[in-house]
């Protein structure tokens, strides 16, 4: 699903990410931990396509058999909006939107039809237990609730790939408890493959794999 190798990435004079290598299986769910600065955030970017690695020589990125590097910028935001779905800390939902508009917004970028983008997203907020919940706009919603409608976002499109970014990390316990419940049952039901960045070391520990940077590299 992922490999990358030698992926570096400065900012003016600091760099961020040394030579990280990194693969990840079909189905997998992977979480990277470490210390605030270790360029966990900044690798789940480049990995999202929302930022590019510099440019080096050994550099190689594939994601879903896609070489990443060598497609355009228009290329590369088609492939993003179909492919790979994010999660992050604040759900980012638009607050003038229903919870089910919200959900739609990916799918009517990729220029689904209405019809069938509206019936899945009321099957995913179904699956995720927000049926009742579909016309209420995000300032009416839980946090718990907030973030579930961002989980339904992501999988709109049926993306292969989950991004999180401490995906939990604005939640009560009970609430980050079954977001983290959640992210396997999608697994087992969609095979999707997850990275998951996180500080939650209960998340971390369900993981399949549980990786750890330090000072820009994964170091296990």
């Amino acid at each position: 699903m992922i490999v990358a190798e030698h992926i570096y990435k400065s900012y003016g004079d600091v760099q961020i990410l040394k030579g990280v290598d990194l693969q990840i299986s079909e189905g997998e769910i992977v979480s990277i931990v470490g210390a605030s600065g270790a360029g966990k955030t900044t690798l789940l970017q480049i990995l999202g396509t929302l930022d590019i690695a510099d440019r080096h020589q050994d550099t190689h990125l594939r994601i879903n058999d896609v070489n990443i590097p060598a497609l355009s910028q228009k290329e590369l935001s088609k492939f993003r909006n179909l492919n790979i779905g994010f999660i992050f800390q604040f759900h980012q939902l638009l607050p003038e939107f229903t919870a089910l508009e919200n959900v739609c917004i990916p799918a009517f970028i990729a220029r689904k039809s209405k019809a069938e983008t509206e019936k899945r997203a009321k099957e995913l907020l179904g699956f995720l237990g927000l049926s009742h919940r579909i016309n209420h706009k995000p300032g009416q919603l839980s946090g718990g609730e907030q973030q579930r409608v961002a989980v339904a976002r992501s999988l709109i499109n049926e993306p292969a790939l989950i991004l999180a970014d401490e995906p939990s990390g604005n939640l009560d316990s009970e609430s980050a408890e079954n977001l983290h419940q959640l992210f396997f049952k999608l697994r087992d039901t969609y095979n999707q493959t997850f990275v998951i960045v996180t500080h939650n070391e209960d998340l971390a520990a369900m993981a399949d794999r549980k990786l750890t940077m330090v000072d820009g590299k994964i170091i296990s």
